[in-house]
């Protein structure tokens, strides 16, 4: 019998599993657009701790071991900027990113009074753009160049939409 995957907030002491996760999973993101200075691949340990003090940063567990991770903070205005999702490879394509992100919609919008959820992604991600787009997100303005290689996709949902209890069931 296997062990499910649970999500939960992270705590000061999975900084450096989400880290490390993090430096695994922006690999393929840094190949796509032949930068590997890109910022999940640069920050520091102490940088991580800060965003875990200031945001919401939830975590998904298989039995002891983080294997994905995501971000969040809500600003004055009422936006959600929701930041860095990540899954393990070998647990990508099987809807934990999806049931990462709900989980932060709903716990953003409980948390604060939350009118929209925004995101980016690279211009290349074609699977996280269409992830993205198949949870209702959609993109706003034009892509926002970063370097000769790489734009900044920008992706919005009002937070009214309807999140699916299902994929935050977990949360």
């Amino acid at each position: 019998m296997g062990m499910s995957v649970t999500i939960s907030t992270a705590e000061h002491g999975d900084a450096e599993k989400i880290l490390k996760l993090q430096y695994l999973c922006y690999q393929g993101e840094a190949e796509l657009y032949g930068d590997y200075a890109i910022e999940p691949l640069t920050q520091t340990l102490d940088e991580l701790r800060d965003e875990l003090a200031q945001g919401v940063v939830l975590v998904a567990r298989l039995g002891q071991e983080v294997v994905g991770s995501v971000r969040g903070t809500v600003d004055d205005k009422g936006t959600a900027m929701i930041g860095k999702l990540i899954v393990h490879p070998r647990l990508q394509r099987h809807g934990l990113g999806g049931r990462l992100l709900a989980a932060l919609e709903v716990r953003l919008a409980e948390e604060a009074e939350t009118k929209r959820f925004r995101l980016f992604t690279g211009h290349r991600s074609e699977v996280n753009l269409r992830m993205y787009r198949k949870l209702g997100y959609e993109q706003v303005g034009a892509a926002e160049p970063v370097s000769r290689r790489l734009s900044l996709v920008h992706m919005e949902k009002s937070a009214a939409g309807e999140i699916s209890p299902s994929l935050a069931a977990t949360a």
